[in-house]
């Protein structure tokens, strides 16, 4: 084996076909060739000298990589070169790794290193100049991935960062300005599950936020408790008012004073409205309370209003026969006797009692024309009987004077109804009165 036969072969610029410019610009370099395989003729690359001592060849010459007594030469050579074709592959494996997004390009960087550090003294044969190209290749290729890593990790970390800004800015409103209690407690709590699934900002930054979320959801808090708890004292108050609507109420169930009990019943409900929600429970109950003693009394008042009604529909037929009597009277003949006639039926009228409402006007209308007919006959006559106008004058005077007097003695007995009758006849007489003493007056 000489010199002649294991020297590489040049190009034609008098360098190594596998020597390339290692320099490493803004970008990555173009990769270099593929390192050749050494083991397949490692006589190329070095060789082992008669005393045993195997020697690679650099550009700078040959260097001593160990020495070989265990048999052939070539076996030296060979061990050598499988010893080379290791790290090739260790390299080749790297850049592999780098190229597919695999591998960590800090962990590849350092591997780089460390093979680039081991090349200078290490103790094989093959194709150093090559290897080292494609060594500083991959130191390259590492570092701008380590450089990518970085700045993705700036990139998520800022965007990171801005998410929980985003969601520290919700919370301080929220915290500040919402008064949708529940709607908003559901938000804090969403805000909550999604900040934790936010990765990567620094912990310095993430304490910071951290503080700002925690003190908008303390105000939340402290304004929702202070809202309930004004709420309660409300509800308290409002349980307090409504259980004395509830107590008046039911004391006025027995009461058979229909209008003016009716009446204080609307006032009760416009206070219960106006008194306010007391707690749900005992909101509930009280209204049962409170609706229970209406309807008690409403159906007091229905049954004795069916019941009047009743009384009040009889006694308008009865009105109606005296009607159907006082309109057979005639004044034109005997006048004192349609007088009298009158009379009696006014009597009777008056003791009949009430009728419907809606009768009344009626009934009283048909009445007052029969009066009125009789009166006007009167009036006629007196205008006629000029010698008999101070007995009449005295007569009614008479008799005005006898239903005021029977009047006062049924007020003083307590007779409501009696005192009514005798002062409506004291009327009617007091007009007749009026009139025959403008007829004497008038002569």
């Amino acid at each position: 084996m000489t010199d002649q036969d294991t020297t590489p072969e040049t190009t034609a610029e008098g360098a190594s076909p596998s020597k390339v410019d290692g320099t490493r610009g803004p970008g990555t370099p173009a990769a270099p060739p593929p390192v050749a395989v050494a083991s397949d003729h490692p006589d190329r690359w070095g060789r082992v000298d008669a005393e045993g001592t195997v020697y690679v060849r650099t550009e700078d010459g040959e260097r001593s990589v160990g020495s070989w007594q265990a048999g052939e030469p070539a076996e030296g050579l060979a061990h050598f070169a499988r010893r080379f074709d290791d790290i090739r592959t260790e390299v080749e494996l790297l850049e592999a790794r780098l190229s597919s997004g695999a591998g960590d390009p800090k962990q590849a960087l350092s591997s780089a290193k460390h093979v680039k550090d081991g090349l200078k003294d290490a103790a094989v044969v093959g194709d150093l100049a090559g290897l080292a190209a494609r060594v500083e290749h991959v130191i390259a290729k590492a570092e701008q991935g380590v450089e990518a890593a970085k700045s993705a990790r700036e990139a998520a970390r800022a965007e990171a960062v801005t998410r929980k800004e985003t969601l520290v800015a919700e919370a301080e409103q929220i915290g500040n300005e919402s008064t949708q209690w529940k709607t908003a407690g559901d938000r804090l709590r969403a805000i909550l599950d999604e900040w934790k699934t936010v990765r990567g900002v620094d912990r310095k930054t993430d304490e910071q936020l951290w503080r700002r979320f925690s003190k908008a959801r303390d105000a939340f808090n402290r304004r929702r408790g202070s809202h309930f708890a004004d709420l309660d004292r409300q509800r308290g108050v409002a349980k307090s008012r409504k259980q004395e609507l509830v107590e008046e109420a039911e004391k006025l169930v027995e009461s058979d004073d229909w209008g003016p009990t009716a009446g204080r019943y609307k006032e009760l409900m416009v206070e219960w409205k106006a008194a306010g929600r007391a707690p749900k429970e005992a909101d509930d109950t009280l209204w049962q309370r409170f609706r229970a003693a209406q309807d008690q009394f409403f159906a007091k008042r229905s049954e004795a209003f069916n019941e009047r009604d009743a009384e009040f529909g009889a006694n308008a037929k009865l009105k109606e026969e005296l009607l159907a009597e006082a309109e057979q009277i005639d004044p034109a003949g005997d006048l004192d006797a349609a007088r009298a006639h009158l009379y009696r039926v006014q009597e009777r009228w008056d003791q009949v009692g009430k009728v419907p409402r809606e009768r009344v006007r009626e009934l009283e209308g048909r009445l007052r024309a029969i009066e009125e007919r009789v009166r006007g006959a009167v009036d006629a006559q007196w205008r006629k009987s000029d010698p008999e106008a101070e007995a009449r004058v005295a007569q009614f005077r008479e008799r005005v004077e006898q239903f005021e007097a029977q009047a006062a003695k049924a007020r003083s007995a307590g007779d409501k109804r009696r005192a009514e009758q005798a002062e409506a006849q004291a009327a009617q007489w007091r007009e007749w009165l009026t009139a025959a003493e403008q007829s004497v007056a008038s002569r």
